[in-house]
């Protein structure tokens, strides 16, 4: 049987959902440069819909608004950016009334990049109940599926839960 994503990151992932599971806690996620592809890692895991409420590909900016990014921070910072990528881990899980909300936005390639966002830029975001939300921001190098794949590992590395950490 083929599968779609490397052991690593089933195993980075199957990790993730069952912290959240032990911890009664739930996720989502909004995607713009992944397109998908965290919402699609998370549900090769068997039971994932025990925590995971769902995800939205908001690739246009048009989608990020209706999910609640105002549109004056687009504006301002573009896209990709760490405001719009904390606004869009927020708004999701508003939208769906998860505990965490996972954001990424970025510039995949090969096309887009500014001397300003380079290509591999991107933006991580991860809200929590109760918590500030942490935003990260990369520079990945490789081709299209090179720094998609890596941007999810780093979506999930910060979604992760430390053990030793109460639960948010």
């Amino acid at each position: 049987m083929m599968q779609l994503f490397s052991e690593s990151l089933i195993q980075q992932a199957t990790a993730l959902l069952a912290q959240l599971r032990q911890r009664g806690l739930t996720l989502a996620t909004a995607e713009s440069c992944t397109g998908g592809l965290l919402a699609a890692l998370i549900t090769e895991i068997p039971k994932a819909s025990a925590v995971y409420h769902g995800g939205v590909v908001c690739y246009a900016n048009s989608e990020k608004i209706r999910l609640g990014v105002p549109a004056t921070l687009i504006e301002q910072h573009g896209a990709v950016s760490a405001p719009v990528a904390k606004a869009l881990a927020e708004a999701i899980c508003t939208a769906t009334g998860a505990n965490i909300g996972l954001a990424v936005t970025g510039i995949a390639g090969p096309g887009g990049a500014t001397a300003d966002k380079p290509l591999g830029l991107v933006f991580m975001a991860c809200a929590r109940a109760g918590q500030s939300t942490k935003v990260v921001q990369e520079i990945f190098p490789g081709d299209r599926t090179t720094i998609r794949l890596a941007a999810v590992a780093r979506c999930l590395n910060l979604a992760s839960i430390d053990s030793e950490q109460p639960p948010p």
